[in-house]
């Protein structure tokens, strides 16, 4: 009778514990749910975690040559969002048969989907895809990053770590940053999923920023916020995004949950005019 009850005592802790962490996640869940930017939606408006003022947040995009300027209505896209981040360079040894980028690595459409944003008042930063192989190709991506990307004067540099591509990627990725760092750049941060930098062994010391993808089930709206400890800036929440504008899935972004909405924004795209 005493193993009974001393077992049901322990189930209770259990179930009270499982409780208890539920409703936290729950709050997590429903914190990130009002800030959540929506599809389709023009304006969305934001509660600061600073004070009691609105701020109006759309979706951030980032978009590449893949998303082909001929197909985007840029004055419809540009009222649906935030800010956009473009691709400029899509790594060492890409084939002469990819329709998104040229032999070189440039994205074919950056200068473009950079242009058009930037002249209807969108904020744009910049992402790499890297590739390179060494060290010594590592730098030469940034270099020609930098090259392309500087002269539109991007509120961000971002490295897309995506790949295995060398034996050390921790070395190769710094590398690429401190080339970057070495001819101008003020503003890096880094795109890389939890797991892959785990496995990997990639840190994120020394970057301005993070920026972390997590879909849930990729449903084009927010699901889920990403399972790690790192103080990460901004949120890829989805790659089945659609926003009126373009007619394609898109990748959406938001802030982190975790930051105050305004000023993270303000890190990452520049001071807001009021």
């Amino acid at each position: 009778m005493f193993v009974l009850a001393f077992f049901a005592l322990v189930l209770s802790f259990v179930i009270i514990g499982k409780i208890n962490s539920d409703k936290i996640k729950s709050k997590e869940l429903a914190t990130a749910q009002k800030e959540k930017p929506l599809t389709g939606q023009t304006k969305t408006k934001i509660t600061t975690n600073s004070d009691d003022n609105e701020f109006v947040l759309n979706p951030i995009i980032d978009v590449s040559g893949w998303q082909l300027p001929s197909e985007i209505d840029y004055d419809t896209l540009s009222q649906n969002i935030s800010g956009a981040i473009v691709r400029v360079q899509g790594g060492s040894g890409i084939s002469k048969k990819n329709n998104a980028a040229h032999s070189s690595g440039i994205d074919k459409s950056f200068k473009t989907h950079i242009k058009e944003f930037q002249k209807r008042n969108v904020p744009v930063a910049v992402y790499a895809y890297v590739r390179g192989s060494s060290v010594k190709e590592m730098k030469k991506e940034a270099q020609t990053f930098y090259k392309n990307a500087s002269p539109f004067n991007p509120t961000y540099y971002w490295l897309d770590v995506e790949e295995k591509t060398m034996s050390n990627m921790d070395k190769g990725v710094k590398a690429f940053r401190d080339e970057l760092r070495r001819l101008g750049a003020e503003n890096i941060g880094i795109y890389i999923g939890t797991y892959f930098m785990e496995e990997h062994s990639i840190s994120t010391d020394g970057f301005d920023a993070i920026w972390i993808p997590t879909y849930g089930t990729d449903s084009g709206y927010f699901e889920a916020t990403p399972k790690t400890e790192l103080d990460y800036d901004l949120h890829q929440y989805t790659s089945q995004g659609y926003l009126n504008g373009f007619s394609q899935p898109l990748d959406l972004n938001q802030i982190s949950v975790n930051k105050d909405t305004k000023t993270t924004f303000e890190k990452l795209f520049g001071k807001i005019s009021n």
